[in-house]
């Protein structure tokens, strides 16, 4: 199994520095979002296209890292038409050049009504936001064929497409080979069902088998009736039970660092690769 982290989870930095750090922390994958991780030597974003792709590529190559998937993140039932356009058409970027960064595989979660809330709404757990989100991932399907890319849908409790049956119906629909999963079990719980995530990671594992791509790890705690991200060994999750499920269902996907940051990365990429080094073996 493969262990990465998002890049900007690191920092933001420079390329030569942000993927120092990855070398440092012993991360040889990497999900990464150019405008969140990347600047340029005055502090400026920058920005996915062919030609930054290029660059990167030189600097991943000399530290032997690789880009398991590409962050193009965006709400397609945004109220503002005009940036779901803006964000659809940069996620093409993304299809058309992923390539370059010996990348197959470009994600994004499925949206919520609550624009840059990115929260629960009850319209969002409803057929007419299935049909909406629905309408903008048919195109990107179709973009993804084009440039036989890989596209990763990612669900979420508070989001549109919002469990694994849901997510099921949708990658069913859209019927493609170059259409995958990104399953994150912090995000398919709320306060209502979290004690059995195991069940539920279990059942995403399950119904989508090798089809799952990438496996974002986040551990959690609960407090005051709020669920609390942790670093990973820190909350409730049992990893051991969840490494042994990819084991069994999806042993080629990469398990990614998401939301642990700062002293807590040593630690957790420890815990990790204690328990993966059982399986490698």
């Amino acid at each position: 199994m493969k262990i990465g982290i998002r890049a900007h989870d690191l920092g933001k930095d420079t390329v030569e520095n942000l993927l120092d750090k990855a070398v440092s922390n012993g991360f040889e994958y990497l999900q990464l979002v150019f405008k969140k991780g990347l600047i340029d030597g005055e502090g400026n974003p920058i920005p996915f296209n062919e030609e930054n792709a290029l660059l990167v590529k030189k600097e991943l190559d000399k530290r032997n890292i690789k880009v398991a998937m590409l962050g193009a993140y965006f709400n397609p039932v945004h109220s503002n038409k005009e940036l779901v356009k803006k964000n659809t058409e940069y996620f093409e970027e993304h299809l058309k050049y992923a390539k370059l960064l010996k990348c197959d595989c470009v994600g994004t979660e499925t949206g919520s009504y609550n624009d840059d809330k990115w929260t629960y709404n009850p319209r969002n757990q409803t057929e007419e936001g299935y049909q909406d989100t629905m309408t903008t991932f048919r195109h990107l399907r179709d973009v993804a064929e084009k440039y036989e890319t890989t596209l990763l849908m990612e669900p979420a409790w508070g989001h549109v497409i919002y469990s694994v049956d849901q997510l099921k119906r949708a990658v069913d629909e859209l019927n493609s080979p170059y259409v995958k999963v990104t399953i994150d079990i912090f995000n398919l719980v709320y306060i209502g069902n979290y004690e059995n995530y195991k069940e539920i990671f279990l059942h995403a594992l399950e119904t989508f088998k090798n089809d799952v791509k990438i496996i974002h790890l986040k551990d959690f705690y609960v407090e005051d009736g709020k669920i609390v991200q942790c670093g990973l060994g820190k909350g409730i999750i049992d990893f051991e039970y969840l490494i042994n499920v990819v084991y069994k269902y999806a042993p080629d996907a990469t398990l990614v660092f998401e939301g642990v940051t700062g002293e807590d990365i040593k630690p957790s990429h420890g815990l990790i690769t204690k328990i993966v080094k059982m399986y490698n073996n």
